[in-house]
């Protein structure tokens, strides 16, 4: 079972290629992409173990504070802001400079995942997150008799 699901296989086709397909998000951010607009999201990579699914998100520079991980009705929601400011005095000017940062990724999550035990850990530069996996995944569907 994978860690992200695509239920309109449709909408595959088209300008992004089979890494983006691979990784599709449930946002609507790949879809309304614009080609020439340069945004800064964070590089993900997703590894599928036996017992969990880990992640690690590249993003150098952040505090652990400025992450929040999430799940919300099987979606696992990952993101973070963070704000700079410099600001420089003489007796002739005065210069102050601020910047923002922000992303948001969000991804399916498959049925056989403990969403109550997800484990988040920051450090040099790259957000981990580990998914553990159920051992005994629940039935999809369900025959009832009539009697």
């Amino acid at each position: 079972m994978s860690l992200i699901k695509w239920n309109e296989p449709t909408k595959l086709m088209g300008k992004r290629n089979w890494v983006e397909n691979f990784f599709a998000e449930t946002d609507d951010f790949l879809k309304n992409w614009n080609w020439d607009m340069k945004v800064d999201v964070p590089a993900i990579n997703v590894k599928e173990e036996k017992d969990a699914f880990l992640i690690d998100v590249a993003a150098p520079g952040m505090k652990r504070e400025d992450f929040k991980v999430e799940v919300d009705r099987g979606v696992l929601i990952i993101s973070a802001t963070t704000e700079e400011k410099k600001e420089e005095k003489t007796d002739t000017f005065r210069r102050q400079e601020f910047s923002y940062r922000d992303f948001r990724r969000s991804f399916w999550l498959p049925e056989n995942i403990m969403a109550d035990q997800i484990a988040a850990q920051y450090e040099n530069g790259i957000l981990k997150l580990k998914i553990p996996k159920m051992e005994n995944v629940p039935e999809k569907a369900k025959t009832i008799k009539v009697v």
